[in-house]
């Protein structure tokens, strides 16, 4: 990453009441970034999500956007300065039909291009069953309401915990086809995700994580299928590249 980072972790530490789940993660992405978090289940990928957008406290110098320390703010402040989350799960409300779930997202306040219109076009047939109710969709269908919702409230960065996780791969490379077209709008994003091939191709840097620590950093496109297996199950942290 060259130039200043849009937003950076420092030696930031996560727990559960007595249980720590992030031992000293420094991380950072730039404006215009894709960068992907891979990990065995359970190496603190979704707890380092959680701590960034507020759902877990963190010490305030130990979460920086755009320079400004952030870390231990309210969900919601942190929502209002532009960084939203796609939750693993999805978890769209039962009772509210696809397009009340997406003008959930508007509660930021913030201002910009997505709106019903842009995530209709991004995600055409959620168009077609704006009146269902949203948990009645299949699950790619209910995984395009998570994001869609996420990019109503027009963050600056965008969060994916696990959006891939049980949908079929036609379904996967659908979803995935469609950053491009949202990063495009000027978007900064975190993908979380299991599949490494996957999470190579559509990034262009990558984390490991490992029980709750970084063990490797690097470029996706030069990572090693070797690095990423020492990364996952070695002791030595490798070098950021």
């Amino acid at each position: 990453m060259s130039g200043a980072a849009l937003l950076s972790t420092h030696a930031l530490e996560a727990r559960y009441g007595d249980f720590q789940a992030l031992f000293g993660v420094d991380f950072s992405i730039g404006a215009g970034e894709v960068v992907a978090i891979i990990g065995a289940n359970g190496a603190g990928k979704s707890t380092l999500l959680k701590t960034i957008t507020g759902l877990l406290r963190a010490p305030r110098e130990a979460v920086r956007l755009d320079g400004e320390p952030i870390g231990g703010l309210r969900p919601g402040e942190i929502a209002r300065r532009g960084i939203a989350m796609v939750p693993e799960g999805r978890r769209l409300f039962p009772s509210l039909s696809v397009e009340e779930n997406l003008r959930m997202g508007k509660h930021s306040g913030r201002t910009g291009p997505w709106n019903l219109d842009t995530v209709y076009s991004l995600f055409p047939m959620l168009h077609d069953k704006r009146a269902h109710p949203a948990t009645s969709l299949s699950g790619g269908q209910q995984q395009m309401v998570a994001i869609g919702r996420a990019l109503m409230a027009n963050p600056r960065l965008l969060m994916c915990d696990e959006i891939s996780l049980g949908l079929a791969p036609i379904v996967v490379k659908e979803i995935y086809d469609a950053l491009p077209s949202i990063i495009a709008g000027g978007l900064t994003a975190v993908v979380v995700e299991q599949d490494v091939g996957l999470a190579r191709l559509v990034s262009d840097r990558l984390y490991c994580l490992q029980e709750g620590r970084v063990t490797l950093a690097g470029i996706s496109g030069e990572v090693t299928r070797e690095d990423i297996s020492r990364a996952y199950f070695g002791d030595q942290p490798q070098a950021a590249r």
